[in-house]
C-alpha cells in the first residue's frame, strides 16, 4: 500500500489523536506542582535515544521505499519472470536484470511460478524468458502454475505490457510451444505485447543480440553497453578420449577428460551442466571451400578464412571475394551443445559421457562429431560451465531414487559423488542400457561404491539381454511399486536424468501409476522430482 493512501494517513490522524487524548487525560489526573526537570545528562541520554530511533525509522522508511514503488505500478520498473528447465533461461534473465539496474531501471527477475494472476494485474511490465521442454511442454517448476492460473485465469490484464522471449531448439518438434502458449494466454486477457515474441533457437546468438536490442529499446542507455547477451567461452584443452563401448549394439560412446588451458578450474555443483561451442570437421570446410573456389589459408582480419568458417554455420551462397572482410562479420555461429557434466571439480578435470550420433546418410552429428572424432587429442575446445541449479542436489537427509539410461548415468554419477562426498548413504540408482556385456557404464565403480554402502540399492537394466526379467527402466520400477512408495513416504527424491525419447515420458508415466497424479504433481512442485532429459 502506498505511503501516500488515504488510509494510512487516516491510520496515522487515529493514533497521534488517541495519544493526545491520552496525555490530557494522564495531565488531569496530576493535582499536586508539576515536576522538576530531569537532570541534564539525562536530557542527552533522551535526545540521542530519540535521534537514533529517527535514525532508524528513516532507513526503514528508505528500505520501504522500492516496494511502495513497485506496489503502486510505478512505471520504470519491470519484472522479468523466467521459466528454466536446464538454468539457461534463469541465467538469461539474471544477465539482463542486471544488465537492466546498471542501466538505472529498476528491474528484478524471479520464477514465473512465484506470481499469480493477482499479481500480475498490478504489475505495469513484464519481460517473461521461458524455455520449452520435453515435447512442447513447460518447464517442470511452472507445470503446477500451467495447469492453474495459466490455465484458468480470467483476470483482466488490460493494463499489462509484456514481452516474450522463447527459448527452444527446431530440431523438436513443438519449437518454443510453451512460449507461444504463453504469449497467447497473456494477450487473451487484454494484456498488451511490448514488441513481437523473440524466438531463440538453441541460444542462437543473432536473436538474442535482438533482445539486447529490444531491450535499449526500454531502457536506452544499454545502447553503450557492450554485447552481454551472448554467453563467453573458455578454451579447454581435450586430454582424454576412451571408447568404452565396443563391441555394443548401440552406438559407440565416449569419456572425455577436459582441463582448462588457463589452469584455473571453476567450481559447479552435480547437476550443473558443460555448453560445448562446437566445430566443423576440417574435411567439411575444406570440401565447401573447393565447392565455393575458395582459398581456406587467405588472411582475413588476422585470421585464415579456413579458422571463421570452422566455427560457423556454412551458407549456400558463394561469397563477394572483393568483401570478405564484412562477409565473415555476417556469418551465423554454429549453435551450442550441452553436455551433463560426469565428474566434480574436486577431480581435477571436466568428464563428459558422449553417444557418437549418426545422421541418416552416416554422416556424424555436429557437436558428438566434434567431440568424438574430428578434435585431436590436445584440442582447444570452447566450453562454458552453466550452472543448473533446478538439477542441483537435494539434502544430504533426504533418501534418492535416481533413474536413467544411457549416457544419462554421467549426471547421475556427479550426484553419486556429491553424495558420498555429504555422507549420504541412502541412495538408489535404477539404470537401463543395451548389453551388459559391453554397456556395463561405470560399471565397476558403481559396485564399489554399492560393497561399501554408498548405494543402497543398485539396479540395472539390459534391454537386448533375454535373460533379464525386466526390458526397460520403466519396467524395473514398476516391479518395485511398493519400494518406490515406501522410499517417497520417507521424503526420497527423485531424480532423472538421460533420454527424452522414451524412457522419460515413460518413467513420468510409471510414476504417474505408482504414486498417483496428485502426488507425483507435489513432487514436481515441490523440487522433489527433477529431470535433466534430452
Amino acid at each position: 500500500m502506498s505511503l501516500a493512501s488515504p488510509r494510512v494517513w487516516l491510520g496515522n490522524g487515529v493514533i497521534l489523536l488517541a495519544l493526545a487524548v491520552l496525555a490530557a487525560w494522564l495531565g488531569s489526573l496530576h493535582a499536586g506542582p508539576w515536576w522538576s526537570a530531569p537532570a541534564p545528562h539525562r536530557w542527552q541520554w533522551a535526545g540521542l535515544s530519540l535521534a537514533a530511533y529517527a535514525i532508524v525509522c528513516f532507513g526503514l522508511w528508505l528500505r520501504g521505499r522500492p516496494r511502495v514503488a513497485a506496489a503502486r505500478g510505478d512505471d520504470s520498473n519491470l519484472l522479468i519472470a523466467w521459466a528454466s528447465q536446464t538454468g539457461f533461461a534463469r541465467e538469461l534473465a539474471e544477465r539482463s536484470a542486471t544488465a537492466l539496474q546498471q542501466a538505472g531501471v529498476g528491474a528484478h527477475a524471479l520464477p514465473l511460478d512465484a506470481l499469480d494472476a493477482n499479481q500480475l494485474s498490478r504489475v505495469p511490465r513484464l519481460l517473461c524468458i521461458v524455455s520449452t521442454t520435453g515435447e512442447g511442454d513447460a518447464p517442470d517448476h511452472v507445470q503446477a502454475a500451467e495447469r492453474t492460473w495459466l490455465a484458468g485465469s480470467d483476470t483482466d490484464l488490460a493494463a499489462l505490457r509484456y514481452a516474450v522471449v522463447a527459448l527452444g531448439d527446431r530440431r523438436y518438434a513443438q519449437f518454443c510451444a510453451f512460449g507461444r502458449r504463453l504469449d497467447a494466454r497473456l494477450q487473451a486477457q487484454g494484456a498488451t505485447p511490448l514488441f513481437a515474441r523473440i524466438e531463440v533457437d538453441n541460444a542462437e546468438p543473432q536473436s538474442l543480440q535482438q533482445w539486447q536490442q529490444r531491450l535499449a529499446e526500454l531502457a536506452p542507455a544499454l545502447a553503450t553497453q557492450a554485447d552481454w547477451s551472448v554467453p563467453s567461452y573458455a578454451d579447454w584443452q581435450l586430454q582424454q578420449r576412451v571408447h568404452i563401448n565396443p563391441g555394443s549394439a548401440g552406438a559407440a560412446v565416449y569419456r572425455l577428460r577436459l582441463i582448462p588451458c588457463g589452469g584455473h578450474l571453476p567450481q559447479w555443483s552435480a547437476g550443473d551442466i558443460a555448453e560445448i561451442r562446437p566445430q566443423h570437421s576440417p574435411q567439411v570446410v575444406e570440401t565447401w571451400l573447393q565447392r565455393h573456389l575458395l582459398d581456406g589459408t587467405q588472411q582475413v582480419q588476422g585470421r585464415s578464412l579456413h579458422a571463421w568458417l570452422s566455427g560457423a554455420t556454412l551458407p549456400d551462397d558463394s561469397p563477394d571475394i572483393t568483401s570478405l572482410d564484412a562477409w565473415v562479420h555476417t556469418l551465423a555461429a554454429l549453435p551450442h551443445r550441452d553436455y551433463s557434466l560426469a565428474s566434480l571439480p574436486d577431480e581435477g578435470h571436466a568428464e563428459l559421457l558422449i553417444r557418437q550420433h549418426l545422421h541418416a546418410d552416416g554422416t556424424p552429428g555436429l557437436g558428438s562429431g566434434w567431440l568424438c572424432r574430428a578434435a585431436p587429442i590436445g584440442a582447444r575446445i570452447a566450453l562454458r560451465v552453466r550452472t543448473n541449479p533446478g538439477f542441483h542436489p537435494p539434502a544430504a537427509a533426504q533418501p534418492m531414487l535416481l533413474i536413467g539410461n544411457g549416457t544419462g548415468i554421467a549426471g547421475l554419477r556427479a550426484h553419486l559423488r556429491a553424495r558420498i562426498a555429504a555422507g549420504a548413504r541412502r541412495n538408489w540408482l535404477l539404470f537401463g542400457e543395451r548389453n551388459a556385456a559391453y554397456d556395463t557404464l561405470y560399471g565397476d565403480e558403481l559396485e564399489h561404491w554399492q560393497r561399501d554402502g554408498w548405494i543402497e540399492r543398485l539396479d540395472r537394466v539390459y534391454s537386448r539381454d533375454s535373460s533379464q526379467p525386466h526390458r526397460y527402466v520403466q519396467h524395473a520400477l514398476a516391479a518395485a511399486a511398493a519400494d518406490v512408495r515406501a522410499w517417497v513416504a520417507q521424503g526420497a527424491c527423485v531424480y532423472v536424468c538421460g533420454s527424452l525419447r522414451g524412457m522419460a515420458p515413460e518413467v513420468d508415466a510409471t510414476l504417474d501409476s505408482i504414486l498417483g497424479t496428485d502426488l507425483k504433481h507435489a513432487l514436481l512442485s515441490s523440487g522433489r522430482y527433477r529431470r535433466d532429459v534430452y
